[in-house]
């Protein structure tokens, strides 16, 4: 189960809109969570870099444009690196060689938001936005069970989908 609040994100405990119009919050099956999302994740124009979840422990999955790193509380250091990696042009998609939009770092490569240097060096999986959607809707799949209280959608130019 998972409880997507599309437009909203959480800053330092307090909800805080992220679209004019907020669409309505709803708990969902993985399937319904996994059809709703993912035409929203790959019409995403702008870039991202996701983290695979830790399927053993974590309860929220959001995204977090880069505008909004220190309000969330993500350390300078940890924005500092990711910030960097958003930075990076010119990849393409490894499935199609369309432009990546989408960096997928596994929890392999990293295991933590701590592992700055890793963050920093992670080879990474780039990706166009479709196969992008795609990849986080199969580590999605690959879950046999968990409780998302949180998940949002992307928003703004750029960001990081990040777990706790």
């Amino acid at each position: 189960m998972a409880t997507l609040l599309p437009d909203t994100l959480y800053l330092r405990g307090k909800r805080a809109q992220r679209r004019e119009t907020v669409r309505p919050e709803v708990t969902l099956c993985r399937e319904c969570l996994l059809d709703t999302i993912e035409g929203d994740l790959a019409a995403f124009k702008g870039r991202v870099v996701a983290f695979e979840p830790d399927s053993e422990i974590f309860t929220q999955y959001f995204f977090v444009a880069a505008s909004d790193f220190e309000a969330a509380g993500l350390a300078p250091e940890t924005a500092s690196a990711i910030e960097k990696r958003l930075a990076q042009t010119g990849e393409s998609c490894a499935k199609c060689s369309r432009p990546a939009a989408w960096l997928w770092i596994s929890r392999e490569e990293v295991a933590s938001l701590d592992e700055v240097d890793k963050i920093r060096e992670a080879p990474g999986e780039w990706l166009c936005a479709a196969h992008g959607a795609q990849k986080l809707a199969s580590s999605f799949e690959k879950i046999a069970e968990a409780n998302v209280f949180y998940m949002n959608l992307p928003y703004g130019e750029a960001g990081a989908y990040v777990w706790i």
